[in-house]
């Protein structure tokens, strides 16, 4: 099984739109994910400025005390904060999901809070997080990975 940097399967989104294009559900900042992978909820505001589009199948990241372990995986097309780092998979060796599991783990989060500067509000540095390796099976072993996880976190 071979290893891969991040940089190698994913990039980092920088695509804008026009906040006027979103709504309370769409709309994705470090207040509205929930901490310890707990996914989001709806925004309490809306910017009145451009943010970062993502879609449907992107990885959502919180830049901001990363030791929140503020990371979702996108069910739909919105924007968000540039303080949340959207990861796109680019790579057909990666699925989307099985890079959000090895994201979704703390010896990712603990690298990335490592690579943190700043003291009040630490943020997470974007070549350390796209530097980080994960091990990286062919992808009909990474499908039976995160159906696995997907039946773990079903039956819980």
């Amino acid at each position: 099984m071979k290893s891969s940097r991040i940089a190698d399967l994913a990039q980092i989104v920088t695509d804008r739109m026009d906040s006027k294009r979103l709504s309370a559900s769409t709309y994705i900042s470090t207040e509205n994910m929930q901490p310890n992978f707990g996914g989001v909820v709806n925004a309490a505001s809306l910017p009145t400025t451009a943010v970062t589009s993502f879609r449907q199948g992107d990885i959502l990241i919180s830049n901001i005390r990363p030791y929140f372990k503020k990371i979702w995986f996108a069910q739909f097309d919105g924007g968000c904060s540039t303080d949340v780092i959207c990861l796109r998979v680019t790579s057909n060796d990666c699925l989307p999901q099985y890079l959000f599991y090895q994201l979704n783990a703390d010896n990712f989060i603990d690298t990335f809070v490592a690579s943190s500067k700043g003291t009040k509000m630490p943020r997470g540095d974007k070549q350390a997080l796209l530097e980080y390796k994960i091990c990286l099976p062919d992808t009909a072993e990474q499908s039976h990975i995160v159906d696995t996880k997907c039946q773990l976190i079903v039956a819980v």
